[in-house]
């Protein structure tokens, strides 16, 4: 579970949840690297692997490679959408505790 709370290792006031969410931005950037540069690998072998060629195996390869592809992508894009909520429990959260430090001044 994570904690708000800072610890010794990290920079001041950086939470576990903004470390998992600079985790997830740099896992989401790679497997979107990833998936380009698979795309461009696919339009390579589709244009230097002539027509009559595109059977059998490797037709089951260049097959199987855009179904990476695909998956690839939909992981890239189910990341960002995880980001966004990790974003917003971190705005949410940064409200929270400056109403908490507002309600403690208020009573102290």
């Amino acid at each position: 579970m994570y904690s708000s709370q800072p610890n010794s290792s990290s920079p001041a006031g950086e939470t576990a949840l903004d470390r998992a969410l600079e985790k997830n931005e740099a896992i989401q950037e790679s497997v979107e690297q990833s998936a380009q540069e698979l795309l461009v690998v696919n339009a390579v072998l589709q244009q230097e692997i002539p027509l009559h060629a595109h059977s059998g195996e490797v037709a089951q390869a260049v097959q199987k490679s855009e179904l990476i592809e695909e998956r690839i992508q939909q992981s890239a894009d189910d990341l960002a959408q995880v980001n966004q909520v990790l974003e917003q429990e971190l705005s949410e959260r940064a409200e929270l505790e400056r109403e908490l430090a507002h309600t403690k001044a208020a009573l102290a």
